[in-house]
């Protein structure tokens, strides 16, 4: 960490919560809340550089900064009021800016700007509030909170660094109104100095563990990132001791995101953006759609959609993934945000799946979750399952259980396959009994699909690798390098491995119930001589099951709260990530009862 330049507010991270420097600071990773929108409501003034905003220039080889006011004014010491002050000193490590330093001579005070509210603690009034009182009064004192403090220490230090007389310093926080005095004295500055010295020592590190029933982490806008309450229930669960029952996670998710997945497919469509809205029009230039760009959080185009160069940098400045399908609905490519990847995260990725043993661990996992639902899904719709095959599956998941190699558990993988796809058409209500016998004279077929269940089941598919490609990518993962599928060049080896459990859940669950439904008919497809495709009205039927399926909320079997299989693709990314760096010792996959 040799010569890196910490950011005040990020070693002030530090004294709230380890962890969360570690990821912000470190890692670069972020997300945006309701109170961090607030707060940068609050600073929208504050954050505007004055126009006489000191100019910083270097004194000498040791790196300390003088500050110089370039002002045309005839009074040099006339009080002033600078906003974003920007301050470094090489030696301290340090780098900020100042909401406002009001300077006066070589006398500055820093003002920082808080969006919320001071500490308040009860404390004992030295005199009563009444003459006939005979107890004192309890007072309600405001203060400042310890990362408010430890921040201002920060900014006192590189003023002073930088040459300045520091008598005062305040916290302004908006929702009181409360411009509050905070003493310099040696104890701010030892404290300052304390937690950037154990800021520094923890980036040095590994990624600190999260904190055990916190309260400051419903609130947190990591939160979804950091899973502190998911960690640390397999921690606990895992060891001797037990105890997980005391930390259950709560439920910090909300159990669907709000925003809005768009899937384009119409041949001559464009995408462009004006404003703040993202504007869909057909061959012709005439308005389709328009929706607000805050709330897009994915984008897929098929076939021949066209995408401006302009909307293409909107989107990655917004790091919303752009996937490009072939009209097939395989994903050929995928615009990836420069958005923050923990090196972390994708170095422990490539040491534990050179492992064997680690790589089939994870193996294990998702084919243990995938044979579990396959058996599931067929229990509960085929209309007369033959009890040895619920045997033959269970059989299969004992396998798998004891394989001792990867290529050992792909052959009960393949087995448990092969008995699923050969009753999966007894799935099918009476009424789709011919497409169901044309699946079932066709087995399962790839490439191409032969039939309308095999091209409803490929396209599923591929939006399911779609979905998990995106995830993994969010959590810092290569999807590239799997366990269970080998890496070939192009292949999303570990958003095929990710998508194991998923398949019967989602792509399947959606193949059976549409035909079920009659939402999709034998009308929706198209028989060539490359094989069965979907027509355009037969994509769009699809679409509207397929998103259905991604919003319905299902349980998680340990953790016990609700979450839409979207959510719960990305949770489990996330696990995977935790398990790679050593923070959950075992993985547990969704499976449904």
């Amino acid at each position: 960490m040799d010569g890196t330049l910490w950011q005040c507010r990020g070693v002030a991270e530090y004294a709230y919560c380890p962890r969360l420097f570690y990821y912000m600071t470190v890692e670069g990773i972020f997300l945006p809340s309701a109170d961090t929108e607030h707060g940068v409501g609050v600073h929208r003034r504050v954050d505007q550089p004055s126009a006489a905003a000191p100019q910083v220039a270097k004194a000498n080889g040791t790196g300390k900064q003088i500050e110089k006011l370039e002002e045309a004014e005839d009074d040099p010491d006339r009080p002033r009021s600078i906003r974003s002050l920007a301050l470094t000193s090489q030696r301290l490590g340090l780098t900020a800016t100042l909401d406002l330093a009001e300077i006066e001579g070589t006398q500055a005070v820093p003002v920082e700007y808080r969006k919320g509210r001071p500490r308040h603690d009860s404390l004992t009034s030295t005199r009563p509030a009444d003459e006939m009182m005979e107890e004192p009064q309890l007072l309600q004192t405001p203060h400042p909170w310890p990362t408010d403090r430890v921040q201002l220490g920060l900014q006192v230090l590189l003023l002073e660094e930088a040459g300045y007389t520091v008598p005062e310093a305040y916290l302004y926080y908006a929702a009181e109104k409360l411009r509050l005095p905070v003493p310099v004295d040696d104890a701010l500055r030892h404290d300052a100095l304390a937690a950037l010295e154990a800021a520094k020592q923890t980036a040095e590190g590994p990624r600190p563990s999260p904190l055990l029933n916190d309260p400051k982490c419903p609130k947190c806008s990591l939160q979804p990132i950091c899973l502190p309450d998911e960690i640390n229930h397999q921690r606990m669960a895992a060891g001797a001791g037990g105890g997980a029952e005391e930390v259950t996670p709560r439920k910090l998710w909300p159990p669907r995101d709000d925003g809005i997945h768009v899937i384009l497919q119409r041949e001559g469509v464009r995408v462009g953006v004006r404003g703040q809205s993202v504007r869909i029009t057909d061959k012709n230039g005439e308005a389709v759609r328009e929706f607000p760009l805050a709330n897009v959080e994915s984008l897929a185009v098929l076939g021949g959609v066209q995408i401006s160069t302009q909307a293409l940098v909107v989107f990655a400045d917004q790091e919303v993934p752009v996937a490009f399908l072939t009209a097939a609905g395989r994903l050929t490519a995928m615009m990836d945000p420069m958005g923050p990847t923990s090196a972390a995260v994708r170095t422990a990725q490539v040491r534990v799946l050179d492992l064997p043993e680690r790589a089939l661990e994870l193996a294990r996992a998702v084919t243990l979750a995938k044979i579990a639902n396959q058996r599931t899904l067929l229990m509960r719709n085929h209309a007369d399952l033959p009890s040895r095959v619920a045997g033959d599956l269970q059989n299969s998941v004992d396998a798998a259980e004891r394989a001792t190699s990867i290529d050992e558990l792909r052959g009960h993988e393949g087995n448990a396959a092969a008995i699923y796809f050969a009753n999966f058409a007894g799935m099918f209500k009476q009424g789709v009994q011919e497409l169901g016998a044309r699946f079932d004279a066709n087995g399962r077929q790839r490439r191409p699909p032969l039939d309308p269940i095999n091209s409803i089941i490929s396209f599923a598919y591929s939006m399911l690798t779609n979905e998990c490609v995106a995830a993994l990518r969010l959590a810092s993962l290569e999807p590239t390098i799997g366990s269970l599928h080998a890496t070939r060049p192009g292949r999303p080896a570990l958003a095929l491995d990710l998508m194991e459990p998923f398949r019967p859940l989602i792509a399947d669950s959606v193949a059976v119930s549409a035909i079920n439904r009659g939402e999709l008919t034998e009308g929706h497809f198209l028989d060539t001589a490359s094989g069965c495709a979907m027509t355009d009205a037969g994509r769009k039927a699809f679409f509207s099951a397929y998103g259905r399926r991604m919003d319905t909320e299902v349980t998680h079997p340990v953790f016990e709260y609700r979450l839409s299989y979207r959510r719960m693709i990305m949770l489990h990314a996330r696990l995977i990530a935790a398990w790679l760096l050593g923070e959950v010792p075992t993985l547990a996959f969704l499976t449904t009862r």
